[in-house]
């Protein structure tokens, strides 16, 4: 790392310690580490989750409300193949169907990318059907302030999102992005059930076809990153976490993807990489941030925007020397957390807390 990287890594964590923070207003005298110099993007991870359940219009819309840049929904497929916002396509964890009698005997077991998982699947219900099941916290434990919002919304089709953007966008007069991720494309395509061409149907009418538009694909698996390249002009963001590799391709590693060579590789199909956020900055044994692991730099050099995942307010998730305390459900210092990765480049963050994302990028 080279010698300003290092001192503005460690500026940083000294002003987050410190609790610096700029005068009203105050400008940079230079421009932002990220590959284009403009501050980093705000994704709303699944929404404001960390104040509402997740993947709702509720969620999505309190992110915007935020100061949120895009919203992020993961998509999945349902029986009679729309599109609906869920994190996994099974459900149990998300919604209140273990509570309906009538969809008892659809409990079931299935294997997915190589895994073993048990409950009802998204792929076993009509759109009729999900609409009469409520969503859920999927983190009471750690979340209970949005438990009281159980059994109020409904699980949102794409399009019913897109919807909210495009009155979301009318009141505001701004653009709003939207940041969808294919979940399983390989597994549903399997079943016959496509999420390539009704998302860039719906993408397109509501206005987001192109690399101007604000809109990012992003998956976990390659094989479909490359072939919504020889379909869509739109960005497409390679995700990658610190261990295991690319559901659709035996024997590939992600960290093999992320040297050198590898990125320069998903550089000739994507525009961007969606990394776990340990694999910008480590953690030490005391769960303390280490230095960037030049993840970005790297990133930066093959062309490709850096967009890691995901800033969480509960001190459960966040490095020791950012925790408020010992209770892993209380807030702890996420903006300091956040201006350490924006130091290390980060060209846009995912966040729980877009609201919390959008006060430490504005200081």
């Amino acid at each position: 790392m080279k010698f300003c990287d290092a001192f503005l890594f460690v500026s940083a964590l000294m002003l987050a310690a410190c609790g610096v923070q700029a005068e009203p207003g105050a400008k940079s005298e230079r421009p932002m580490a990220t590959l284009s110099g403009d501050p980093p993007i705000i994704i709303a991870h699944r929404g404001a989750s960390g104040e509402r359940p997740e993947h709702t219009l509720a969620s999505y819309a309190l992110a915007i409300e935020q100061g949120a840049d895009f919203i992020e929904p993961d998509l999945v497929l349902t029986k009679d193949g729309i599109l609906v916002a869920r994190h996994e396509n099974e459900i149990s964890e998300t919604t209140d169907v273990a509570d309906k009698p009538e969809f008892a005997d659809r409990k079931t077991v299935k294997t997915i990318d190589g895994q073993p998982h048990e409950g009802w699947f998204t792929e076993d219900f009509t759109l009729a059907e999900l609409k009469t099941l409520r969503a859920r916290e999927r983190l009471p434990q750690l979340r209970a302030a949005n438990a009281k919002y159980d059994g109020q919304f409904e699980i949102p089709t794409f399009e019913e999102i897109l919807q909210l953007l495009q009155r979301q966008e009318k009141q505001r007069g701004k653009r709003i992005g939207v940041y969808p991720e294919t979940k399983h494309p390989s597994y549903f395509k399997a079943l016959g059930l496509s999420h390539d061409e009704p998302m860039l149907k719906l993408l397109e009418q509501y206005g987001y076809a192109g690399k101007a538009d604000p809109v990012f694909i992003q998956s976990f698996e390659v094989g479909n990153l490359i072939a919504l390249h020889s379909k869509t002009d739109i960005r497409l963001v390679q995700l990658v976490a610190s261990e295991a590799g690319p559901p659709d391709i035996d024997g590939q590693t992600y960290a093999a993807m992320v040297t050198a060579a590898g990125l320069e590789k998903i550089s000739t199909y994507a525009d961007g990489l969606g990394p776990s956020k340990d694999m910008v900055i480590d953690r030490n044994l005391l769960g303390q941030l280490q230095a960037p692991s030049g993840l970005v730099e790297a990133a930066h050099k093959a062309g490709l925007v850096v967009h890691p995942w995901t800033f969480r307010r509960e001190n459960y998730f966040l490095p020791t020397d950012f925790k408020s305390g010992i209770d892993p459900r209380e807030p702890g210092d996420l903006q300091g957390e956040i201006r350490a990765y924006m130091a290390a480049g980060v060209d846009g963050l995912f966040s729980d807390n877009p609201g919390i994302a959008a006060s430490a990028i504005e200081r």
